[in-house]
């Protein structure tokens, strides 16, 4: 009975042969090696950096021999974030925000890269002889022992002109990358399910000229196969109008609308097949010769050959080299009406680059088989178009999705593309690598775009990685937060300072737990005396700072020496009412070197029963060094001529102590709407000091 069923197995069809020695062998003895890529992030690329990129290349591409293939494949699949909230030191809002992402569609990238020797015969095989429709025949140049030894030479020069560039990386894979294991894929089991999960399953393949099937996938390919479907002008790069302004460009790559940019699964295939150039240019020239003959009969003829004689003398011109490449983009969907507004989606994104959108299929089952890793020799010549490196290499995709920081420390951030969850180191990773020189940050927007919002929410999530934050508010943004910490520790941590009429803010600076008064200290307590006592284009003499500092000094030795002394304004200027004033009778003090009646009269008003008695003279027994959240909201003060003053030494002096004194430990000053703060002559001097970038060593 004769067999009427056209279905094949893979097994009778499949072009591989082995795979040894980290390389894939096909059947027909073409010789391939597998890279994993790892491109630059998304919007992080100048301008000059795609050119760099696009010059490492072109340099490593001309280290190959003639006739290889370079094919680099970028997968794009959807997937959907899964939250990891099984963490015990997870706070709430921390869970909160992983539940407020899960299952949030996202596009993940993976990029390799398949350097495929072959022989001049294969690279111009044409679909109807494809490893689908013949048999294998090794062919003689590939037996001779140098072709393999130089093509993997030539590989090792390329990896390492590539990773040099300092913008992308490759690494080779191995055989159990390739080919799999038990408990994992390889890359060709990946490619016959179209997935890239961890475990997959073989499916049915329907490959047909109508319709493509993989298991339940339906297929789309679009292809970029004639110069005549490509854009007048190409570039390395291109503007991308949504981010960029009248004053600044965002750039991408020229090709990413069919990368990251486009919103299916699909795969990117990007094809340059390296011919010897020099017989290519001789085939022009004979063909430039026919057409000068034939112009007489067709005026086809004549722009035919003034367009060769452009190309050759563009080769001659400039000793460029000539090669044949192809593009294609492969999507897929389980739905065939979804599949309808994917391949709309697809047409327009080419169109976006000003190229003619080709839906392909006749030879889509060819072109996907020769996507097959270590399959590029399978490829059907007359799907591809003769060019030059340089712009064919325009025609890559440069860069990937973003990625989550290694580093252990940093914040939760969001893919401003996909919106997926990312953690991002924005203090210690770019220190490491040198490109910046300081912590520092400037958060920079008009008003209602989110500055207090990503405060909020980065001070939240340092706080809970054990960093000491002081805070200096207008209007009550982290009030919230504050009482959040507040409650969480039990009042424990969390302080907030405010002014209002019933509760005025009110200060200890004399008070330590530890009552240690290093020279820190003991300076904050003499600028702040200074500030209230003299006026600021009234400056002390040396005689007056010499006997302030002495009667600070002398105040503090008797802290410690009598501990039911409370420290407290009161009690200090009590000590300079009495005791101090007692030392300087017996030291016959000048009155008009240290008038001590005009000290104690200008600070009465911050004395018991004073107008500000209430300004150094708090209750609260608060040590802020070991408070790891404290706020000052001076929204309300910020135009008193002294509050505003005392408000600003104590907080200096409060971030200055925990600089000094806490070793080891992350810190963190944050000064909202800083221009309100920085009118304030002492306040700009400090945050100036605190700005300086850190010198090398």
């Amino acid at each position: 009975m004769r067999n009427v069923l056209k279905a094949a197995t893979l097994e009778s069809k499949f072009p591989l042969l082995a795979v040894e020695h980290d390389c894939i062998l096909s059947k027909d003895a073409d010789i391939t090696v597998a890279y994993k890529v790892e491109l630059p992030e998304l919007f992080t690329v100048t301008s000059a950096e795609y050119e760099a990129i696009h010059s490492a290349w072109l340099k490593a591409i001309k280290v190959l021999p003639n006739y290889c293939i370079v094919h680099k494949q970028d997968w794009f699949m959807e997937e959907r974030y899964t939250p990891d909230i099984q963490k015990d030191e997870m706070s709430f809002l921390s869970r909160s925000f992983e539940r407020h992402f899960n299952e949030r569609p996202f596009l993940n990238h993976t990029c390799y890269l398949f350097l495929t020797k072959t022989t001049k015969e294969r690279s111009r095989s044409q679909s109807n002889f494809n490893a689908l429709t013949r048999g294998f025949i090794i062919p003689k140049e590939i037996q001779d022992k140098d072709t393999a030894v130089k093509f993997l030479e030539s590989c090792e020069q390329f990896e390492r002109i590539i990773n040099d560039s300092g913008f992308v990386s490759i690494t080779r894979m191995g055989n159990d990358e390739i080919v799999g294991t038990q408990s994992q894929a390889g890359i060709i089991e990946k490619y016959f399910s179209l997935s890239q999960e961890e475990t997959t399953c073989l499916q049915d393949m329907e490959l047909s000229p109508g319709e493509m099937k993989v298991g339940d996938k339906y297929l789309c390919l679009h292809t970029l196969s004639d110069a005549e479907d490509l854009p007048g002008r190409i570039g390395t790069d291109m503007r991308y109008e949504k981010l960029s302004t009248d004053r600044s460009d965002c750039r991408l790559s020229f090709a990413s609308p069919v990368g990251l940019l486009l919103s299916c699964d699909h795969i990117y295939n990007q094809y340059l097949f390296i011919e010897d150039s020099a017989e290519n240019l001789r085939k022009f020239e004979k063909s430039a010769r026919n057409m000068q003959s034939l112009s007489r009969y067709s005026r086809g003829n004549q722009i035919n050959k003034e367009w060769i004689d452009q190309y050759l003398n563009e080769a001659h011109s400039f000793g460029l080299t000539s090669i044949r490449s192809h593009f294609n983009v492969m999507a897929w969907s389980d739905d065939v009406e979804e599949l309808k507004h994917i391949r709309n989606d697809v047409g327009s994104q080419l169109a976006l680059m000003e190229c003619k959108p080709r839906h392909n299929t006749v030879d889509a089952a060819t072109l996907y088989w020769a996507g097959m890793p270590g399959n590029g020799g399978d490829f059907p010549a007359e799907e591809s178009f003769y060019t030059f490196i340089e712009p064919a290499l325009c025609f890559f995709t440069e860069e990937t999705n973003y990625r989550s920081s290694p580093s252990p420390f940093g914040i939760k951030m969001a893919d401003r593309v996909s919106g997926k969850p990312l953690h991002v180191d924005i203090s210690d990773l770019p220190m490491k690598k040198g490109i910046i020189t300081n912590r520092n940050k400037f958060i920079l927007g008009p008003s209602g775009s989110g500055k207090s919002f990503f405060t909020n929410h980065m001070c939240r999530q340092y706080y809970e990685q054990g960093t000491h934050i002081v805070l200096v508010d207008t209007g009550n943004s982290y009030q919230g937060l504050c009482n959040l910490i507040n409650r969480k520790t039990n009042g424990l941590d969390g302080v907030y300072f405010t002014y209002t009429e019933e509760n005025p803010i009110s200060f200890n600076p004399f008070f330590t737990d530890d009552n240690v008064f290093d020279i820190e200290k003991r300076e904050s307590i003499k600028t702040l005396i200074l500030t209230l006592w003299k006026r600021d284009n009234e400056p002390p003499s040396r005689a007056e700072e010499v006997a302030l500092s002495n009667a600070v000094s002398q105040y503090i030795e008797k802290l410690k020496t009598n501990k039911q002394l409370e420290p407290s304004f009161n009690t200090f200027y009590e000590f300079v009412r009495d005791d101090y004033k007692k030392v300087l009778e017996e030291k016959k003090v000048r009155e008009k070197d240290f008038d001590i009646a005009n000290f104690l009269n200008v600070l009465e008003p911050y004395y018991r029963g004073g107008e500000y008695d209430f300004l150094l003279n708090s209750d609260k027994q608060l040590d802020l060094l070991s408070k790891r959240f404290i706020v000052f909201e001076i929204d309300a003060i910020k135009d008193h001529k002294i509050l505003f003053p005392v408000v600003t030494i104590i907080i200096m002096e409060v971030f200055i102590n925990k600089m000094r004194r806490l070793k080891g430990i992350r810190k963190q000053l944050i000064v909202e709407e800083a221009w309100k703060a920085l009118s304030s002559p002492n306040m700009a001097e400090y945050l100036k000091y605190m700005c300086a970038p850190v010198k090398a060593a």
